[in-house]
């Protein structure tokens, strides 16, 4: 089995609902992804896939849909003052958890076909979580 791995790093924000630690409270990473992609089998090029194809789909993903935004649970009660406030956010429908937000990555770069074996997220340069089938 064939591994590369990119790394993205991207600043969001977040804060998790019925959570009785400072994790309730509206803060923010500068977080890093690490995006494992296999292959049983080299391409012509002798590579699992070029670094630059990683980027150019998730990482662009990142930038646009996560990247200087809040990352809310869709019944997040600070939604209509972000909207107030014209604030950027993305919504989902779990507790914006490291593990969460992993598997949302992981979720959108297998349905843009890459084969990833696992997605790492780094909350801080201390704690990370992780997401594979």
């Amino acid at each position: 089995m064939y591994t590369v791995l990119r790394e993205i790093h991207f600043c969001y924000g977040h804060r998790l609902l019925n959570y009785a630690g400072k994790c309730r409270h509206l803060h923010g990473h500068n977080g890093k992804v690490e995006i494992e992609i296999f292959s049983e089998t080299l391409n012509p090029l002798g590579m699992v896939r070029d670094f630059e194809e990683i980027k150019n789909v998730v990482q662009v993903w990142i930038d646009e849909t996560l990247d200087h935004r809040m990352i809310l649970c869709r019944r997040d009660p600070l939604l209509p003052a972000l909207d107030q406030m014209k604030e950027l956010y993305c919504l989902i429908d779990d507790n914006p958890t490291a593990e969460v937000i992993a598997k949302l990555i992981y979720d959108y770069a297998v349905s843009q076909g890459l084969p990833v074996a696992q997605v790492r997220l780094w909350e801080t340069p201390k704690s990370v979580a992780a997401y594979r089938p």
